[in-house]
């Protein structure tokens, strides 16, 4: 098959959809099919394609925070499918158009909700009213990463209107890479961090566009505990670093706490098996959290809030912990739950790693998703 995935983030720029893209393109190209990703030019963009795809990567007339108007989007053609990843603000509509106009069918990923902070919270509901239903009209098949996302989204009545057509395709990770026996020692020297301190991990992007991840208020939960030998590593960058920063010496935990910045993807696991917990204490729209099954696989415990869509990545008292969201009181006695009792934190990492292997393999998951383009096709 002849098959287009347009995402409007891709590696190097680290978020989740453009690395389910990414691993979706790889993971089709792999079974024989001609795979092309159609994404926004960056300022670092070597060595970033998967192997057998051909990544076109467009010039921006302009740009809105991670949403580049991509003129180029135009010119795609002789496609059997075209998956598009959304929200894309701009390319969604330019794949509504391009569908029409080579009468080339299309399925879209929703990945998460578009809700925005200040200002940008007033253009995101109108663009979600009007523009949105549009898009999802068009599209054959509407994937979505857990049905108990798509059925407390924002969108939710959308979906309810074509249930039929709402098909469950999870995120998957890579379990060669991600997995228990990494060693992370050198990471805690890397970074300064005593060999015997216990090491909580958040891994995601620090910008706007990411605020929900939690990362201000995992900050503040961490410096309500009085343990001296609790270290907390964030992993990740963006515009929110700064401010987070000097939250971290306001809040006086700076000397325990290290900021990371950008990793690139292969080189994570060192840094999950450096930790003793993961934690990612979002809040809507997350949709799924692909550092949960990332931590899983590295056999890595893990504490979450319990929203739609994570909740169905982390098995309560299984794999990991669900705090009630916004209730910090309960994430903290949750926290140290774990962190008392080695013992069960080891126990959920096995079990975290045989789920993983059983739900969460990419070869798993682009298999299924094939299955989405043939029926769509024919």
């Amino acid at each position: 098959m002849r098959i287009a995935h347009v995402t409007a983030t891709f590696p190097p720029y680290y978020a989740g959809t453009g690395l389910v893209c990414y691993h979706q393109a790889e993971g089709l190209a792999r079974l024989g099919h001609q795979v092309a990703v159609f994404t926004a030019a960056g300022s670092s963009d070597e060595g970033f394609s998967p192997e057998g795809v051909q990544v076109h990567r467009l010039p921006a007339l302009f740009r809105i925070g991670n949403a580049p108007f991509l003129p180029g989007l135009l010119n795609m053609r002789d496609m059997d499918v075209v998956h598009l990843h959304y929200p894309f603000i701009f390319g969604a509509e330019m794949i509504r158009v391009v569908s029409a106009l080579r009468h080339v069918p299309y399925v879209l990923t929703h990945h998460n909700d578009l809700i925005g902070d200040g200002g940008r919270r007033y253009l995101f509901d109108a663009y979600t009213a009007v523009v949105a239903p549009l898009v999802f009209q068009g599209a054959r098949k509407w994937l979505v990463v857990s049905l108990d996302h798509a059925a407390s989204c924002r969108l939710a009545p959308l979906f309810r209107r074509r249930w039929a057509d709402v098909v469950e395709i999870p995120n998957g990770v890579d379990t060669d890479l991600f997995r228990p026996d990494v060693d992370g020692g050198h990471v805690r020297r890397r970074w300064g961090i005593p060999e015997r301190a216990r090491v909580l991990l958040f891994v995601g992007a620090l910008d706007r566009a990411h605020h929900f991840k939690g990362a201000g208020y995992l900050l503040r939960a961490f410096a309500r505990l009085s343990d001296g030998n609790l270290w907390l590593m964030l992993v990740g960058d963006g515009d929110l670093r700064p401010s987070l920063e000097v939250l971290a010496e306001k809040l006086k935990v700076a000397p325990r706490v290290r900021f990371v910045g950008a990793v690139p993807h292969r080189d994570l696991p060192p840094f999950y098996a450096a930790s003793d917990l993961v934690v990612l204490p979002s809040f809507p729209p997350e949709s799924f959290g692909m550092v949960l099954i990332e931590a899983m696989a590295c056999g890595r415990p893990v504490l979450a809030h319990d929203i739609p869509g994570v909740r169905t990545v982390v098995c309560n008292g299984e794999d990991g912990l669900l705090a009630r969201p916004g209730d910090m009181d309960d994430l903290l006695e949750k926290m140290r739950a774990l962190l008392d009792d080695p013992g069960r934190m080891r126990t959920m990492g096995i079990r975290g790693r045989a789920k993983v292997e059983e739900r969460y393999a990419w070869p798993r998951v682009v298999l299924r998703l094939l299955e989405v383009y043939q029926e769509v096709a024919r």
